[in-house]
């Protein structure tokens, strides 16, 4: 009887088939893991749906936004003609003291299209003749008389009418030969620099003609001498230049025969600096 007890409970462990053996390798339930699946799904989809409603909201948020700003902008662009007005005056007002605007030294002070020169003092003058009538500034007067002796050592002969001219001596050529003549102060500032005005009060200029054709002296002819043509070629290296070639911005009359020294630093700040010719 012990045996056979032993053998029906062998026999009924035997008798489960394999495969439904080798199906059982888990101990838990089946519906379990279809809950747990069912949960990682439900939870998936809620974390979309949030985030889609958070963009949603964002976007209609942004939307309004806009939508706000284009009705708000046109008013407050609207101006008054008194307000543009008004604006526009503070801009330049602002733009004023911000960037002032550049000044320049325009020939203000000229007179009759002449500038104003300082006249030299008799310390500062050396003769330019033998008789000590004619004088221009010291460094001036040295390179007119070199300039004399290379023109004579080629044939051509400079001499000087007139240097350096006194306050009293300029109120005489231009007031006094003013009347006698019969002009008008326009018309003599063509050809003569009001007192106070004249490049011959610095020293440095000097009225030149030809000894050889005295007829051309203070004369547009003198162009046609040998002598002008000799200083058109050489009076640069004895640092002259011509004040007053033709069509100058001065609106001077062409004067050939009047020449200045431009040979050191006061002589060309005289001439040049801030001047707006």
């Amino acid at each position: 009887m012990h045996n056979a007890g032993l053998y029906e409970e062998i026999s009924t462990v035997d008798d489960i088939p394999e495969a439904l053996r080798d199906a059982i390798p888990s101990r838990e339930p089946q519906n379990r893991r279809d809950l747990s699946t069912l949960g990682i799904v439900i939870i998936g989809s809620l974390v979309g749906v949030v985030a889609i409603a958070v963009g949603s909201i964002s976007w209609f948020t942004w939307q309004a936004s806009q939508v706000q700003l284009l009705e708000v902008v046109p008013e407050a662009t609207k101006e008054t003609k008194s307000s543009r007005t008004m604006r526009t005056m503070r801009t330049m007002v602002t733009t004023a003291m911000i960037s002032p605007a550049k000044t320049t030294t325009p020939a203000t002070d000229a007179l009759l299209g002449h500038f104003p020169y300082s006249e030299a003092t008799g310390s500062e003058l050396a003769p330019i003749v033998a008789d000590g009538s004619l004088k221009l500034r010291k460094a001036a007067a040295a390179e007119f008389l070199a300039m004399v002796d290379a023109a004579r050592m080629e044939g051509v002969n400079l001499v000087p009418i007139s240097g350096f001219r006194s306050l009293a001596d300029q109120e005489y050529l231009f007031f006094q030969i003013k009347a006698q003549l019969g002009q008008v102060s326009t018309e003599r500032s063509e050809v003569s620099a009001p007192p106070g005005y004249s490049e011959h009060h610095t020293g440095y200029a000097v009225d030149i003609g030809d000894g050889n054709v005295p007829a051309t002296h203070l004369s547009p002819n003198f162009e046609r001498t040998a002598a002008f043509k000799w200083l058109q070629a050489n009076a640069a290296y004895f640092s002259f230049e011509l004040s007053f070639p033709r069509n100058n911005p001065q609106g001077v009359s062409y004067e050939p025969w009047h020449w200045r020294f431009t040979g050191d630093r006061h002589s060309l700040e005289t001439f040049y600096k801030d001047r707006q010719k």
